[in-house]
């Protein structure tokens, strides 16, 4: 019998085990160092806030994986060697595998900064961060979280959930603005703000103060030279391809592990998926990694498939991702860059309370949509994937917009606003073409 080893237990790893186990009857290893089961990574931050325990976030019941037959197994893989088939783990334990799927995840992100090891220094990745960040919560009087992204802002919320002041270092002008344009990262900025979150903009880190324990005290801001008192300091500047222990290996790698559109890296039988695995020909408007929960549950189904025997390439389809900055909600379908292009020009509407946007950016020549970014709104995926693979024209997406909101019966819709602002930018008498039926609460077509 085949058997598949497969090393991570991730969204990644564990979708690829479950395809493998409803398309075929080989045998399934899975080895994790973190944990024993299954949970959900982006959960970390309910279980810190008490939304949820850390059972919650385990999608199976224990019984699940006996069922199943997918042998999990906890222990740390140190040692993998090519040729012979066959991994080594930190207790002498060897397993040998037919096909390897490498699910190895993502590491914070450390610049080299003096102090950057000390105790009560963590990011937030892992199980083991969130324990760390547990330990440390409790009289704090103030943590410090270095770097401007999705990982920083929710961590700087999981401490205001607890009334721990925080302070927020961003080296960007605004939060955010190598990924959002500019209105929209100035309004997130005022946002963090406006939630008594002490933002440090155009700061960098300089070191981290040890308390000459080996514990962390405080911070010193770069230029300025500013100390900051603090019991905690978050590093989430971004994450990267946990890949290390594998660079003075056969596997070719680069930023992550490099695979092609199987997923297949230049070794046989050797797969890498999720947040490792580098394409190296991502399709038109994907990037080479991307550390995102669905694109790692998509590409553990596709290397599933191929495993099988159907041999099916990797297709993530048009950019999607969500998130929430605080109670902000965020969304981006397709291209929206933070500076456009030359040939790219954007319609941009934002509410007077400067708690939602919208922003369309669409060609110059064709007027065709190229991308929706959007904050504070909710949009149907299937209308604006629809609208974004038929290259619709942004005056057609405009008309239609009550098509796209997720809960008309319970958010405001603001169609008749966002035309409004268009047709004044434009000098046009842009008409709804879809409304929202206030007894139905659904949105359709009006009739012609």
């Amino acid at each position: 019998m085949e058997h598949v080893l497969i090393i991570g237990n991730g969204i990644s790893g564990i979708t690829a085990a479950r395809w493998i186990r409803k398309l075929s009857g080989k045998s399934i290893t899975v080895i994790s160092s973190e944990t024993e089961y299954f949970y959900s990574r982006t959960a970390l931050m309910y279980i810190f806030m008490g939304h949820m325990r850390f059972k919650d976030t385990q999608p199976y019941e224990e019984g699940f994986w006996n069922k199943n037959k997918i042998d999990l197994v906890q222990d740390h893989i140190t040692e993998i060697n090519f040729q012979q088939k066959k991994v080594v783990s930190s207790q002498g334990r060897t397993w040998t595998y037919d096909h390897l799927i490498l699910a190895l995840g993502s590491k914070s992100n450390k610049f080299g900064w003096p102090g950057q090891d000390l105790d009560g220094v963590s990011g937030l990745y892992h199980i083991s961060d969130l324990e760390t960040m547990e330990r440390f919560t409790r009289g704090l009087k103030r943590a410090v979280v270095v770097g401007g992204g999705l990982i920083g802002i929710e961590m700087a919320e999981m401490f205001l959930s607890r009334d721990v002041p925080v302070t927020m270092i961003v080296r960007e002008e605004n939060y955010w603005d190598n990924v959002l344009p500019r209105e929209e990262a100035a309004m997130i900025s005022k946002h963090i703000r406006d939630h008594h979150i002490d933002l440090r903009l155009s700061s960098n880190l300089q070191e981290i103060i040890d308390d000459g324990n080996g514990r962390v005290k405080g911070v010193v801001i770069k230029d300025t030279g500013e100390r900051i008192d603090c019991g905690f300091v978050g590093l989430t500047p971004g994450v990267s391809p946990n890949v290390d222990f594998l660079r003075n290996t056969d596997i070719k790698i680069d930023k992550g592990i490099e695979v092609d559109a199987l997923l297949q890296t230049n070794m046989p039988g050797v797969y890498a998926i999720g947040d490792c695995a580098q394409l190296k020909q991502p399709k038109h408007g994907r990037r080479s990694v991307e550390a995102v929960w669905y694109t790692g549950r998509m590409m553990g189904e596709t290397v599933a498939h191929t495993i099988c025997g159907d041999k099916t390439p990797y297709d993530p389809g048009i950019w999607f991702n969500s998130a929430k900055f605080l109670d902000i909600e965020y969304q981006v379908y397709g291209t929206v860059p933070n500076i456009l292009e030359k040939d790219q020009e954007s319609f941009f509407w934002n509410h007077p309370s400067g708690l939602k946007s919208l922003r369309i950016v669409f060609g110059k020549d064709l007027g065709h949509i190229l991308g929706i970014n959007l904050l504070g709104l909710r949009f149907r995926h299937d209308v604006c994937n629809k609208w974004l693979e038929q290259k619709s024209h942004v005056e057609d997406v405009l008309a239609n917009l009550a098509l796209a909101h997720f809960d008309p019966e319970f958010c405001d819709e603001h169609v008749d606003e966002i035309i409004s602002h268009y047709n004044r930018q434009n000098g046009k008498d842009l008409k709804p073409n879809a409304v929202i039926d206030p007894d139905r609460s659904i949105a359709f077509i009006k009739e012609q």
